[in-house]
């Protein structure tokens, strides 16, 4: 499989605040190939629900350990 796009690491963590704007980088990175890994967390700031969700890019898979 090909690396991805834009020189973008192979593994990354999206954070913000829980909006559409989150929700639509989580979408536009599914749509460039990568995969969701794991569950999505959440906490408080104080103002705002802060979000973050990591993704991989599926070549990367078969060397993750499994749990």
């Amino acid at each position: 499989m090909h690396p991805p796009p834009d020189g973008l690491p192979t593994y990354r963590i999206l954070t913000g605040v829980d909006d559409a704007a989150f929700c639509k980088r989580v979408s536009e990175a599914i749509a460039l190939g990568y995969k969701l890994y794991g569950s999505p967390s959440a906490t408080f700031n104080g103002h705002s629900v802060i979000v973050a969700q990591a993704i991989i890019w599926p070549a990367i898979e078969s060397s993750i350990a499994q749990s």
